[in-house]
């Protein structure tokens, strides 16, 4: 067979369909491990292969989705990990025969990474490391990263499998909901950046969604990458009939997007959830005859793409002159220096938000203060930039360890500020830019200092670019700052820096960037000659600048001149910026401001998750005469109902209610030494367990987190919990409401066991259903009172429902 990279320019491939409901229909027990048939059936295993394989598969997958450490572990089994997934990789190579690549499988382990979870970067690294050399020792064709929710957990994976093989070829996909979004807040464009730019051969997305929602998802990772897809449909939405299962999706209608989703350039097309030899025969005779050579979409190599876990932004090729936020750096900031000594955040969040809301679309991070842990400071200001805004990170630090962490941190493609032409510099920043899938800035500077002329710039801007190339960073991940000299000491060369912007546009190709406000040190009315240069610069070829967001001056220049570079479409932004300015000055003469209440701070901090600064919000409303009580209900329970609404409104993401409620937990821990052993006023008392056979309880977690801020007693017993179990707690507890999770399609229908079994002993309580996999008809099918689509519409539907029924 030819190397799959040359295959699938060759021709559209077909990737086999379903796994675990087969192994299901074919003797896999209720909460078994599906990897441990790989030792204990490995028949049952072979022949799921080769039905795919008649049928048509080019491509099959080796049943290792759950083969990580992490999960195996559930079951006793993380032992024989090596063996487990190097049989997996056997048994389906004897079955390929030649006849089809084998790709292996790995799937997310369950949990999430630090700070949303526990597990730090390098933790979930090694874990995933451990599986990809088993699965590359046994013989794999390739990797396939499938069914991610987290893209922080599958750039790790990614990175991963790249330290242990750069020559394998590796398949990365996330999990959409039909919102167009991954459940924790990732849109397709920034999973794609990301992906493609940790060592990904092929991006794109499975599961969650029926073929017509995967097309929607793949056309907007297009607009930003340049990479082979692959679509992964599930065969429709699950529905329960007479107990079982089933995917509605016919074969004919997974072809029906065949054309659509190859002009897209989508090489690879397989089957997710509900797929069967049929899905995959329907969708081989559709291309039978039919040659689909690659054709490379238009060229963008001249668009540097960055991204974060809820956004991204694109620098030069046209796009908008880029605004880099320089407020968060100690030089000069008191404030700033001594909470890096404490270890705290309030400022960089403080700066971060109100950076973005001025119109920042990256954020400079430098934590470099004299007597600190750098690199410990960089993961903490990472994290929290992360967390409070949707807007990609620079991280400014000439430390290697401190970027090192900071990437690892990163839950996206982050620019590193900076590289210069000093051999030293290139060899300590581009491996680390190269290993973690970054952009670099390239500083036009060496061992000579600054050289006077732009000819001299642009030698040691191309020196830069060959020694990027050599570690494989490809050119537009460098952004060569051209270096703003102040023109009150050095007047000659401000001319020279805008020469070099335009030399390197012109003689290298490459995107560039100025620290604009420099030019202005020393001379009055700073702002003047810093707005006038930075309308110079960008007329010059500027792709980025970084500047204070908040400088009016800074920022009228930069909207006129996107206007009249032809940046700013019909004026639209300018105008939005500028059509009320007149009224809005009217009226703020005549408003004064007001203080905010300690009420409103609390619930404000809950809204920012400022974990760091809510106790002493605590104490201070305390000592102001609040109740205990009062604390929660008039500061932190109005900030978290706010949380929920702009969560509806897809303003915040599950990162953002999930710091929220970190935070209130953090205040509710002070309020309770304050109450002495009193316990607050329960709004109810909930049950909830993950249903037997299903080990997944993520997401289970987070209701149970959110149900307990909102003043609910919640008893959580776990995951694969057994029917009897769950009917004898809720009796034990004399619950309100029984809350039921499952992930897996397998797993569902055990759901409708228990709702049955707590009818038939007669207990009174409301039930309610949630999970991946779950519906509204499905819910309605076995008789749950609720159902919810997430953790937030949980907590809104069983406050109302528990309402009602006072």
């Amino acid at each position: 067979m030819k190397p799959f990279r040359e295959a699938i320019r060759e021709q559209v491939l077909i990737l086999d369909g379903a796994m675990g409901t087969m192994l299901q229909e074919r003797g896999l027990k209720p909460g078994q491990s599906p990897e441990e048939l790989n030792l204990t059936m490995p028949g049952v295993v072979a022949s799921v292969h080769r039905d795919y394989i008649e049928a048509g598969a080019d491509i099959i997958i080796t049943n290792t989705f759950g083969g990580t450490r992490f999960k195996l572990s559930h079951y006793g089994l993380e032992g024989r990990l090596a063996e487990i997934n190097a049989r997996a990789v056997e048994i389906a190579r004897k079955e390929a025969g030649g006849r089809a690549y084998v790709g292996a499988s790995m799937g997310p382990t369950g949990q999430f990474v630090e700070p949303l979870g526990e597990v730090s970067f390098d933790e979930m690294k090694a874990a995933f490391r451990e599986q990809a050399e088993a699965l590359i020792r046994a013989g794999a064709d390739l990797i396939s990263l499938e069914t991610f929710l987290d893209i922080k957990e599958c750039r790790a994976a990614l990175i991963a499998v790249r330290e242990v093989s750069r020559a394998i070829p590796v398949i990365a996909m996330l999990t959409f909901d039909d919102n167009g979004r991954s459940v924790l807040g990732t849109p397709p464009e920034a999973a794609a950046i990301t992906l493609a730019a940790a060592g990904a051969d092929m991006v794109g997305s499975n599961c969650g969604l029926g073929v017509e929602g995967i097309h929607d998802i793949l056309s907007k990772m297009r607009t930003v990458t340049d990479l082979p897809l692959i679509s992964q449909a599930n065969a429709g939405l699950p529905q329960l009939i007479d107990g079982v299962t089933v995917f509605p999706g016919t074969p004919e209608e997974m072809t029906a997007y065949h054309d659509r989703l190859i002009a897209l350039g989508v090489r690879v097309i397989g089957g997710c959830c509900g797929t069967t030899p049929a899905h995959i025969r329907a969708m081989k005779a559709a291309l039978a005859g039919r040659r689909y050579p690659w054709q490379p979409r238009e060229d963008t190599s001249g668009v540097t793409f960055l991204s974060c876990r809820a956004g991204w932004t694109a620098v030069g090729g046209g796009n908008k002159t880029a605004i880099i936020g320089e407020r968060i750096n100690p030089t000069g900031k008191r404030l700033y220096s001594e909470e890096l000594a404490e270890g705290k955040v309030a400022y960089i969040r403080r700066e971060a938000m109100e950076q973005v809301q001025a119109g920042a679309t990256l954020l400079d991070v430098n934590v470099g203060a004299p007597g600190i842990d750098e690199p410990a400071a960089m993961e903490r200001a990472v994290f929290c930039v992360s967390g409070a805004t949707g807007v990609p990170v620079v991280l400014d630090s000439s430390s290697p360890a401190a970027l090192e962490r900071g990437l690892k941190a990163a839950d996206g493609k982050v620019l590193i500020n900076s590289v210069s032409g000093e051999a030293k510099s290139l060899a300590r920043v581009l491996p680390l830019a190269k290993r973690y899938g970054a952009a670099v800035i390239g500083l036009t500077l060496d061992a000579k200092g600054i050289p006077a002329t732009a000819e001299g710039r642009l030698a040691i801007a191309r020196r830069i670019r060959t020694a990027a190339r050599k570690h494989g960073i490809p050119d537009a991940d460098v952004i060569i700052d051209c270096l703003t000299l102040t023109v009150s000491a050095e007047q000659k060369r401000a001319v020279e820096t805008l020469r070099a912007i335009r030399l390197v546009k012109q003689k290298l190709g490459l995107s560039t960037v100025l620290g604009v406000s420099n030019i202005s040190f020393g001379l009055p009315q700073r702002p003047l000659i810093s707005a006038a240069f930075f309308a110079m610069a960008m007329e010059a070829g500027l792709d980025a600048a970084i500047i204070n967001p908040r400088d009016k001056a800074m920022m009228d220049a930069w909207r006129s001149a996107q206007v009249l570079l032809n940046r700013d479409l019909r004026a639209a932004d300018y105008i939005e910026a500028y059509r009320g300015e007149q009224a809005a000055a009217t009226v703020a003469a005549a408003v004064t401001d007001r203080p905010l209440s300690i009420r409103e701070r609390l619930s404000l901090a809950i809204i920012n998750g400022e974990r760091d600064g809510i106790v002493s919000l605590v104490e201070q409303a305390l000592g102001e005469g609040l109740t205990p009580m009062q604390v929660s209900s008039e500061g932190f329970l109005p900030g978290l109902e706010e949380v929920g609404r702009r969560f509806e409104r897809n303003i915040f993401f599950l990162p953002q209610v999930m710091q929220s409620a970190d935070t209130m937990q953090a205040g509710f821990a002070r309020l309770k030494e304050e109450m002495k052993g009193q316990a607050f006023e329960s709004r109810g008392r909930i049950l909830m367990a993950t249903v037997e056979g299903d080990i997944h309880d993520i997401g289970k977690n987070i209701v149970c987190t959110l149900l307990e801020n909102h003043g609910f007693e919640v008893f959580d017993i776990g995951k694969n919990v057994p029917a009897a179990t769950i009917l004898a707690k809720a009796g034990e507890y004399a619950v309100d409401a029984v809350g039921l999770s499952a992930l897996m399609t397998t797993t569902m229908s055990e759901m409708d066991n228990v709702i049955k079994r707590l009818r038939s002993a007669g207990i009174k309580t409301f039930t309610m259903v949630g999970g991946a996999v779950v519906t509204q008809e499905y819910a309605d099918r076995i008789g749950a009172d609720l159902y919810a689509r997430d953790a937030m519409e949980a907590v809104a539907k069983v406050k109302r429902l528990l309402a009602a029924d006072s």
